[in-house]
This record gives C-alpha cells, sequence and structure tokens, in this order.
C-alpha cells in the first residue's frame, strides 16, 4: 500500500483555512530527490536537469527546483514568460518546443535560452527570423519502434517530433555556416517508464549518433540531452525505477562509446518532470455524496478539472481515505467527480474499506501532470496549491480560481 505524506490531522487542520479539494506538495521529499538524481549523475562535470515545466507550472515549486541547481525546460511562451518573471535566464532555460510560432522562438533568444530545434526546416525560419545562437540543439527521431527486451516501449515513428538522422546532419552542417559554434543533441522514445535499461539504451543511442554526427560535420557536441520519460510507480505493487542503477548504466555507454571518441567532455542534461515530483505531491478531496444503483458510487468534492489523468487516459492513480489506512478493502467503488461527463472519475471498481459522507481522501502522485492539466469544462474551477515545508508548516502557492477568474476573459 501507498502511505500518503499527510495524515487525517493534518488534513483536518490545513481545511480550517484552505478548504477541499487541493494539491498538497512536500517540500523536503523533492529537495531529497534533486539531491539523489544529481549524486547519481556526479561522475559528469557538466550534468544537468531542465525541469519540465509543463509538468508543474507552480513557481513555489519551481523556485525550489533552482535552490537545488535545476534549470527549466520550456515549451511555450507562457513558460518562458514565467520563467523571466522568476528571474531565470539564459543557459538555465532549455527551449524545446514544436510547430514554434515566430514569437515564442524571439522570446526564447532575447532570454538567452538554449534553443533545441524540432524540425530541419526551422534552421532557416529562425536565421530568418532573429539570427542562429552560437549554441543550439537538434530533436532526434529515429523513427520505427522503440522496444527494450522485445518489448515495445513506444513508437517514434508516430510521434510528431524530431528529425531524421540524414536531417539532423543538414541541420548541423547549415547551422554551422550561420556562425553556430556548440550543438547538443536531444531525444525522446518513451514515456513514464520505470525499466532501468531505458535511460541507459537512449544514452547509447545518443551517443552513438554524436558520434557519427560530430565525425560527418565536424560540429562539437557540446551537450547530449537525454529528455524525460522516466517514470514513477503508480500502483502500490510497481518498483520504481532505481535511478542510481540507471545513472551507472548512463556512465557505461559514455565511458564505452564518447570516451574513446575523444569526447569525453560532452555534458549530459536531462529534462525529468513526473520522476522529479510525480510522488511528492497529491489531491485532496473530501467525501459529498454516496450513490447506490448498479454500482457504489462516492462523489468528490474535486472532479477530473482537478486531475484529469484518469478521465483522460483511464491512468490509475492510488486512492487512500484519511484515518481509514488499515481498515479492510471490503467495499467496491467508482470514486467520481461532479462534471456532466462520464469519464469522470478516480477509479473504477476499487476496493476501498467503507467510506462515508464526510471523509477526506487523499489521490496519490498528482505532483506532475496534475493540476497542471486542470481545465474549466462546465464552469468547474481549479484549486488551490499547498506546500508542506520542510519545517512542517503549510504554505499557499497558488489560490484556488473564484468565478471572477472564470468570467474575466468573457466580454457579455
Amino acid at each position: 500500500m501507498k502511505t500518503p505524506f499527510v495524515t487525517l490531522d493534518q488534513v483536518q487542520e490545513i481545511v480550517n483555512t484552505h478548504p477541499t479539494p487541493f494539491h498538497l506538495y512536500h517540500e523536503q521529499a523533492i529537495r531529497d530527490n534533486v539531491r539523489a538524481l544529481q549524486a547519481t549523475f556526479a561522475w559528469n562535470p557538466g550534468f544537468k536537469e531542465y525541469f519540465a515545466v509543463k509538468a508543474t507550472p507552480t513557481p513555489g515549486i519551481l523556485r525550489i527546483l533552482q535552490e537545488e541547481g535545476c534549470g527549466l525546460d520550456c515549451a511555450s511562451l507562457a513558460e518562458l514568460l514565467l520563467a523571466e518573471r522568476m528571474g531565470i535566464v539564459g543557459d538555465e532555460i532549455m527551449f524545446s518546443s514544436n510547430m514554434t510560432p515566430a514569437e515564442e522562438y524571439e522570446k526564447a533568444m532575447e532570454l538567452g535560452a538554449i534553443i533545441n530545434l524540432d524540425d530541419i526546416s526551422h534552421v532557416d525560419f529562425l536565421q530568418d527570423l532573429c539570427g542562429i545562437p552560437a549554441k543550439i540543439s537538434c530533436r532526434y527521431n529515429p523513427g520505427g519502434v522503440f522496444a527494450l527486451d522485445n518489448e515495445i516501449m513506444d513508437s517514434p515513428g508516430d510521434a510528431k517530433y524530431g528529425m531524421t538522422k540524414e536531417q539532423l546532419v543538414e541541420a548541423y552542417k547549415k547551422l554551422m555556416s550561420y556562425g553556430a559554434t556548440e550543438f547538443g543533441i536531444h531525444a525522446f522514445l518513451a514515456s513514464n517508464t520505470i525499466a532501468d535499461e531505458y535511460y541507459p539504451e537512449l544514452a547509447a543511442i545518443l551517443f552513438e549518433l554524436a558520434v557519427d554526427v560530430q565525425q560527418k560535420t565536424g560540429a562539437k557536441i557540446a551537450f547530449i540531452n537525454l529528455s524525460g520519460g522516466i517514470g514513477i510507480p503508480y500502483r502500490p505493487e510497481e518498483q520504481g525505477a532505481d535511478i542510481a542503477a540507471i545513472g551507472k548504466g548512463v556512465q557505461e555507454a559514455y565511458n564505452r562509446i564518447l570516451v574513446p571518441a575523444g569526447m569525453g567532455d560532452v555534458a549530459i542534461y536531462t529534462e525529468l518532470g513526473r520522476f522529479m515530483l510525480g510522488p511528492y505531491g497529491c489531491l485532496v478531496g473530501r467525501v459529498l455524496h454516496k450513490k447506490d444503483i448498479y454500482k457504489q458510487y462516492v462523489g468528490l468534492d474535486a472532479c477530473a478539472v482537478d486531475l484529469m489523468r484518469p478521465a483522460m487516459y483511464g491512468a490509475y492513480h492510488h486512492i487512500t481515505v484519511l484515518g481509514k489506512e488499515s481498515a479492510p478493502l471490503d467495499h467496491v467503488y467508482d470514486v467520481a467527480g461532479s462534471l456532466c461527463e462520464n469519464n469522470d472519475k478516480f477509479a473504477i471498481d476499487r476496493p476501498l474499506p467503507e467510506i462515508a459522507i464526510g471523509d477526506y481522501v487523499v489521490i496519490h502522485d498528482t505532483g506532475a501532470h496534475g493540476h497542471a492539466m486542470g481545465y474549466n469544462y462546465n464552469g468547474k474551477l481549479r484549486s488551490a496549491e499547498l506546500l508542506q515545508t520542510a519545517d512542517g508548516q503549510v504554505k499557499l502557492l497558488r489560490r484556488a480560481e473564484t468565478p471572477e477568474d472564470y468570467f474575466a476573459t468573457m466580454i457579455f
């Protein structure tokens, strides 16, 4: 079973000031996880984690990550503006987007961000728009399917991201002719995998590509960005990724492929989101209603606007009924919200202890791609975000939306 990082007594105290539903994050666990990642890659002097802002675009969380030495991976104008408002500029930003509007490239150039080009046509697009910076990256797509031990993990050939190898070589040649002097390689081949073999396998592919590209073009490969893809164990029976083993696997590939090619100075970057924050956030809600028809339903004050992954993907999120952590799981419920959508369910046919109206529930692993994916369908308002600080206090990071926020862009 998963153990929440917040207790019933703590929630009952929090709701005196901040009513449910709300997302709650665990500061110390976030800091500890960042430090574990950095220790794992300490063998690479240039290592840097660029946190995927899309996963949790919350300034109070981003500030914690910045204090621990992380940069930001931005993919839109608003994310670039968020970084700017926080005083984060230059090489602390990796701008990795696709189908990119001109104004987003212009803002990335203004901030001095490292730009990661998604398509070969964007080389001339950027050159004509505002010129090519000295340091730049290109995104690679190997096509086909990506498999580990004969298990298909994902299908890069169906993804809209990245360039072919031939396009990558041509892109570097063009970029060099436009004045670029330092280059990066980036790729993303699988999402939310807890297999320890994923990062080392991806690293080997990119390391071999880097050697080939540098030999064919003369481009100085300064960094290789392994992007994201390391997942978390959403189900209690799953074993999480072993970050120490992953780091050792990447190091072995680095020493085997890059070092003999005279490329032992290449920096390793990552763009993790889910792995960095997923387990260290939860959605806390309160039971409003129970319904007994053909199935037994539990209705929360939270709904899919607070956490859309179960509705969108059928994703599993573990649920704990606070105060009943040790009670037998002798009832089966659909745990639902109040949207006028039948897929507005956090769980279907979930064994849980007997639930009463007024109970508080914790929905686990919402620290990444949780609040960030919220929306306003049905006129529902997005919830607050809170931080359980390292000293045990609770701090407001983002207030709950109000009807005034919802109506602010409407013209009556």
